[in-house]
Protein backbone atom coordinates (compact mmCIF):
# COMPACT_ATOMS: atom_id res chain seq x y z
CA UNK A 1 0.00 0.00 0.00
CA UNK A 2 1.34 3.39 -1.01
CA UNK A 3 0.81 6.49 1.13
CA UNK A 4 1.59 9.84 -0.50
CA UNK A 5 1.74 13.13 1.37
CA UNK A 6 0.42 15.88 -0.89
CA UNK A 7 0.86 18.82 1.47
CA UNK A 8 -0.89 20.32 4.51
CA UNK A 9 -3.17 17.49 5.73
CA UNK A 10 -3.81 15.91 2.35
CA UNK A 11 -2.83 12.25 2.05
CA UNK A 12 -3.48 9.82 -0.80
CA UNK A 13 -3.78 6.08 -0.13
CA UNK A 14 -3.37 3.60 -3.01
CA UNK A 15 -4.06 -0.09 -2.38
CA UNK A 16 -3.78 -1.45 -5.90
CA UNK A 17 -7.55 -1.72 -6.25
CA UNK A 18 -8.67 1.58 -4.71
CA UNK A 19 -7.38 5.11 -4.34
CA UNK A 20 -8.51 7.30 -1.47
CA UNK A 21 -7.68 10.93 -0.81
CA UNK A 22 -8.09 12.67 2.54
CA UNK A 23 -8.67 16.44 2.97
CA UNK A 24 -7.64 17.43 -0.59
CA UNK A 25 -6.56 21.05 -0.14
CA UNK A 26 -4.38 21.52 -3.25
CA UNK A 27 -5.59 24.60 -5.12
CA UNK A 28 -4.32 27.63 -3.23
CA UNK A 29 -1.97 25.50 -1.13
CA UNK A 30 1.51 27.03 -1.49
CA UNK A 31 3.16 23.77 -0.41
CA UNK A 32 1.31 21.46 -2.80
CA UNK A 33 3.15 20.24 -5.90
CA UNK A 34 0.37 18.14 -7.42
CA UNK A 35 -2.45 20.00 -9.21
CA UNK A 36 -5.95 18.97 -8.18
CA UNK A 37 -6.71 18.23 -11.84
CA UNK A 38 -4.22 15.35 -11.78
CA UNK A 39 -5.79 13.56 -8.83
CA UNK A 40 -7.50 10.25 -9.53
CA UNK A 41 -9.51 8.85 -6.63
CA UNK A 42 -12.38 6.49 -5.95
CA UNK A 43 -13.15 7.96 -2.53
CA UNK A 44 -12.71 11.38 -0.92
CA UNK A 45 -12.63 11.51 2.89
CA UNK A 46 -13.10 14.75 4.81
CA UNK A 47 -12.37 15.30 8.49
CA UNK A 48 -14.11 18.66 8.91
CA UNK A 49 -15.50 21.67 7.11
CA UNK A 50 -12.63 24.15 7.01
CA UNK A 51 -11.54 25.36 3.59
CA UNK A 52 -7.98 24.09 4.01
CA UNK A 53 -9.40 20.56 4.30
CA UNK A 54 -12.49 20.55 2.09
CA UNK A 55 -10.37 22.24 -0.59
CA UNK A 56 -10.87 20.55 -3.97
CA UNK A 57 -13.15 17.79 -2.70
CA UNK A 58 -16.14 18.72 -4.85
CA UNK A 59 -14.16 19.02 -8.08
CA UNK A 60 -12.21 15.80 -7.47
CA UNK A 61 -15.33 13.82 -6.54
CA UNK A 62 -17.30 14.99 -9.57
CA UNK A 63 -14.48 14.52 -12.07
CA UNK A 64 -13.75 10.99 -10.83
CA UNK A 65 -17.35 9.98 -10.12
CA UNK A 66 -16.10 9.33 -6.58
CA UNK A 67 -18.11 9.58 -3.39
CA UNK A 68 -17.33 11.67 -0.33
CA UNK A 69 -17.24 10.27 3.20
CA UNK A 70 -17.61 12.98 5.83
CA UNK A 71 -19.30 13.91 9.12
CA UNK A 72 -23.04 14.17 8.57
CA UNK A 73 -23.57 17.91 8.21
CA UNK A 74 -20.58 18.30 5.91
CA UNK A 75 -21.66 15.28 3.85
CA UNK A 76 -25.18 16.67 3.47
CA UNK A 77 -23.75 20.01 2.33
CA UNK A 78 -21.55 18.31 -0.25
CA UNK A 79 -24.58 16.35 -1.42
CA UNK A 80 -26.38 19.65 -1.97
CA UNK A 81 -23.48 20.62 -4.24
CA UNK A 82 -24.22 17.59 -6.41
CA UNK A 83 -21.67 15.13 -4.99
CA UNK A 84 -22.29 11.49 -4.11
CA UNK A 85 -21.88 11.20 -0.36
CA UNK A 86 -21.84 8.79 2.55
CA UNK A 87 -22.60 10.61 5.83
CA UNK A 88 -21.16 9.33 9.09
CA UNK A 89 -20.61 10.59 12.61
CA UNK A 90 -18.28 10.25 15.57
CA UNK A 91 -18.17 6.75 17.04
CA UNK A 92 -19.79 5.22 13.98
CA UNK A 93 -18.08 2.86 11.57
CA UNK A 94 -19.00 1.37 8.21
CA UNK A 95 -17.61 -1.43 6.06
CA UNK A 96 -16.96 -0.28 2.49
CA UNK A 97 -15.64 -2.39 -0.38
CA UNK A 98 -12.14 -0.92 0.18
CA UNK A 99 -12.12 -1.37 3.96
CA UNK A 100 -13.64 -0.02 7.17
CA UNK A 101 -13.94 3.64 8.20
CA UNK A 102 -14.70 4.79 11.72
CA UNK A 103 -14.93 8.41 12.82
CA UNK A 104 -13.22 9.46 16.03
CA UNK A 105 -13.57 12.66 17.98
CA UNK A 106 -11.31 15.62 17.31
CA UNK A 107 -11.09 18.86 19.27
CA UNK A 108 -11.30 21.66 16.74
CA UNK A 109 -13.93 23.63 14.80
CA UNK A 110 -15.85 22.94 11.60
CA UNK A 111 -17.34 25.84 9.70
CA UNK A 112 -17.10 26.66 6.00
CA UNK A 113 -16.12 30.29 5.41
CA UNK A 114 -18.17 32.32 2.94
CA UNK A 115 -15.86 35.29 2.67
CA UNK A 116 -17.99 37.54 0.47
CA UNK A 117 -20.86 37.23 2.97
CA UNK A 118 -18.59 37.44 6.04
CA UNK A 119 -20.22 34.36 7.50
CA UNK A 120 -19.64 30.67 8.24
CA UNK A 121 -21.77 27.65 7.38
CA UNK A 122 -21.86 25.23 10.30
CA UNK A 123 -20.47 21.85 9.25
CA UNK A 124 -21.06 19.76 12.36
CA UNK A 125 -18.44 18.25 14.62
CA UNK A 126 -14.86 17.77 13.38
CA UNK A 127 -13.58 14.21 13.30
CA UNK A 128 -10.58 11.98 12.95
CA UNK A 129 -10.51 8.87 10.77
CA UNK A 130 -9.67 5.28 11.64
CA UNK A 131 -9.13 3.33 8.43
CA UNK A 132 -8.78 -0.45 8.33
CA UNK A 133 -7.53 -1.02 4.83
CA UNK A 134 -5.21 -3.47 3.09
CA UNK A 135 -4.62 -5.34 6.34
CA UNK A 136 -3.36 -2.17 8.06
CA UNK A 137 -4.86 0.39 10.43
CA UNK A 138 -4.32 4.08 9.68
CA UNK A 139 -5.34 6.87 12.04
CA UNK A 140 -5.70 10.33 10.52
CA UNK A 141 -6.34 12.58 13.50
CA UNK A 142 -7.68 15.50 11.47
CA UNK A 143 -7.18 18.89 13.06
CA UNK A 144 -7.17 18.45 16.81
CA UNK A 145 -5.63 19.28 20.12
CA UNK A 146 -4.36 16.57 22.42
CA UNK A 147 -7.09 14.64 24.25
CA UNK A 148 -6.95 11.79 26.73
CA UNK A 149 -9.14 9.38 24.77
CA UNK A 150 -6.27 8.94 22.32
CA UNK A 151 -5.10 6.41 24.89
CA UNK A 152 -8.28 4.41 24.29
CA UNK A 153 -7.66 4.41 20.55
CA UNK A 154 -4.26 2.90 21.25
CA UNK A 155 -5.71 0.30 23.58
CA UNK A 156 -8.38 -0.81 21.12
CA UNK A 157 -6.52 -0.58 17.83
CA UNK A 158 -3.09 -1.66 16.61
CA UNK A 159 -2.26 1.50 14.65
CA UNK A 160 0.30 0.96 11.92
CA UNK A 161 0.43 4.62 10.84
CA UNK A 162 -0.74 7.72 12.70
CA UNK A 163 -1.11 10.92 10.69
CA UNK A 164 -0.87 13.73 13.22
CA UNK A 165 -0.89 17.53 12.96
CA UNK A 166 2.15 19.27 14.46
CA UNK A 167 1.77 22.87 13.29
CA UNK A 168 0.71 24.39 16.64
CA UNK A 169 -1.43 27.55 16.84
CA UNK A 170 -4.52 25.87 15.28
CA UNK A 171 -3.76 22.23 16.29
CA UNK A 172 -1.36 20.24 18.41
CA UNK A 173 2.22 21.37 18.33
CA UNK A 174 5.18 18.96 18.22
CA UNK A 175 5.29 18.36 21.97
CA UNK A 176 1.64 17.37 22.23
CA UNK A 177 1.84 15.40 18.98
CA UNK A 178 4.74 13.41 20.41
CA UNK A 179 2.59 12.49 23.38
CA UNK A 180 -0.32 11.66 21.08
CA UNK A 181 1.92 9.31 19.09
CA UNK A 182 2.78 7.44 22.28
CA UNK A 183 -0.80 7.34 23.51
CA UNK A 184 -2.14 5.83 20.28
CA UNK A 185 0.74 3.35 20.20
CA UNK A 186 1.59 4.16 16.61
CA UNK A 187 4.26 2.08 14.91
CA UNK A 188 4.96 4.94 12.51
CA UNK A 189 3.97 8.61 12.45
CA UNK A 190 3.51 10.95 9.52
CA UNK A 191 3.38 14.60 10.66
CA UNK A 192 1.06 16.93 8.73
CA UNK A 193 -0.51 20.40 8.98
CA UNK A 194 2.76 22.28 9.22
CA UNK A 195 4.95 24.52 7.05
CA UNK A 196 2.06 25.37 4.72
CA UNK A 197 2.03 28.93 6.03
CA UNK A 198 4.46 30.85 8.28
CA UNK A 199 2.03 30.70 11.20
CA UNK A 200 2.38 26.90 11.40
CA UNK A 201 6.11 26.60 10.61
CA UNK A 202 7.76 23.64 12.35
CA UNK A 203 10.93 21.54 12.06
CA UNK A 204 9.82 18.17 10.74
CA UNK A 205 13.28 16.64 11.10
CA UNK A 206 13.41 17.63 14.77
CA UNK A 207 10.02 16.01 15.32
CA UNK A 208 11.32 12.86 13.65
CA UNK A 209 14.26 12.82 16.05
CA UNK A 210 11.91 13.25 19.00
CA UNK A 211 9.86 10.27 17.77
CA UNK A 212 13.01 8.17 17.47
CA UNK A 213 13.85 9.08 21.04
CA UNK A 214 10.73 7.30 22.26
CA UNK A 215 11.10 4.35 19.90
CA UNK A 216 8.63 5.41 17.20
CA UNK A 217 9.52 5.55 13.52
CA UNK A 218 8.92 8.92 11.93
CA UNK A 219 7.93 9.29 8.29
CA UNK A 220 8.96 12.86 7.54
CA UNK A 221 7.80 13.46 3.99
CA UNK A 222 7.90 16.46 1.71
CA UNK A 223 4.83 17.12 -0.46
CA UNK A 224 4.78 14.57 -3.25
CA UNK A 225 6.85 11.97 -1.37
CA UNK A 226 5.52 8.52 -0.48
CA UNK A 227 6.00 5.61 1.89
CA UNK A 228 5.06 1.96 1.64
CA UNK A 229 2.92 0.47 4.38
Amino acid sequence: MKITFLGHSCVQIQTGTHTLIIDPFLTGNPAAKTPAEEIRADVVLLTHGHGDHVGDAEAIAKRNDAFIIAPNELAVYMGWQGCKVHPMHIGGGYNFDFGRVKLTQAYHGSGYEVADQQTFIYMGMPAGLLLEIGGKTIYHAGDTGLFGDMKILGERHAIDLAILPIGDNFTMGPEDALLAAQWVGAKRVLPVHYNTFPLIAQDGAAFGQALAGVGIEGAILEPGESLEL
